[in-house]
């Protein structure tokens, strides 16, 4: 399944999760937040294309990353490619999954789309909300913004 990535997988990553993680950027965002760190990412049609499958076979050539972070843009405007990244994952290895969104967890269960359920039912956390530039912070972990929440769904 074809997917749209902002940029190549950053490895290593100590500031978006727990532990030593994988981020995947995913292309295209519709919150366009002030003050966001990744604008280049919000237009549907920028990045680079390229497979779900190849996503899933370049992380797991990395041995050293304990989890993965899906972010962005938003993870969730490209549902099906995010899920076969997922699922993708979980089958070779009970990675850590985190997933960045700017919707907020009550505005994905009001929708009540399956695929953004399941995809809810096999992360381990979600980082919800969007960016606020008014209630930024530095000396929160893992989130920019008070109004953030992480949300453990283990």
């Amino acid at each position: 399944m074809e997917v749209r990535l902002a940029s190549p997988i950053t490895f290593d990553s100590i500031v978006d999760g727990p532990g030593i993680r994988a981020v995947v950027w995913f292309q295209g965002c519709p919150h366009h937040c002030a003050g966001c760190h990744n604008p280049e990412t919000w237009a549907v049609e920028g990045g680079n294309i390229t497979t779900t499958e190849q996503v899933v076979n370049t992380i797991a050539r990395n041995p050293l990353q304990s989890g993965v972070t899906l972010s962005g843009g938003d993870p969730l405007q490209q549902p099906e490619a995010c899920l076969a990244i997922i699922k993708g994952l979980k089958a070779i290895k009970n990675y850590s999954i985190w997933l960045y969104t700017g919707y907020t967890i009550e505005q994905l269960q009001e929708e009540n789309n399956d695929v953004i359920n399941e995809i809810l039912q096999n992360i381990d956390a979600l980082v919800d909300g969007p960016f606020v530039l008014a209630e930024k912070s530095l000396d929160l972990p893992f989130r920019g913004s008070r109004n953030q929440r992480i949300i453990t769904l283990e």
